[in-house]
């Protein structure tokens, strides 16, 4: 398996990580990240989706557990914002170089401001995508934040 900029991140880090293949085909009425916490049976408070919004105009990364939804408002609030929407998914992949459905959080295109749901710190690892469909990585999130440059806030509901 070809590694992808995601995992080529943790390995110049030198992050201790796991790789979680699965297949990514799912019902339409299924999200990307439900269907890879179902593909896994893992815990949906432990595996995180990477969103892409616009606070104020300026591209912004948002990761949040799949249990939940991304509030936009709080999203705002944790990086000094007023209002914001989710990005358009042409300039989501366009800015972090990854498809839809397999938008990781680490080695994107263009470092843009991250933001971790602060849940993610009450679990020794968390999973994120790898950068591809059907392909999860598990890491710590304390390096997930530090390699993403991120700060962490309450912006999941």
């Amino acid at each position: 398996m070809a590694a992808t900029p995601a995992v080529r991140v943790l390995e110049k880090a030198r992050v201790v990580h796991t790789l979680h293949p699965y297949d990514p085909e799912h019902p339409a009425d299924q999200g990307h990240g439900e269907a890879a916490v179902a593909a896994l049976g893992a815990d949906p408070h432990r595996v995180f989706k990477t969103l892409v919004a616009r606070v104020d105009g300026t591209l912004t990364v948002a990761v949040v557990p799949v249990a939940g939804t991304l509030d936009l408002k709080a999203l705002a609030a944790a990086v000094g914002g007023r209002k914001a929407a989710m990005a358009e998914p042409a300039d989501a992949e366009r800015a972090t170089g990854y498809v839809l459905g397999g938008i990781s959080p680490l080695g994107q295109k263009k470092a843009l401001p991250t933001v971790v749901d602060d849940t993610a710190l009450g679990f020794a690892t968390v999973m994120v995508s790898a950068g591809k469909r059907g392909l999860q990585l598990e890491l710590p999130p304390q390096d997930l934040v530090a390699l993403t440059r991120a700060r962490t806030a309450p912006i999941g509901r």
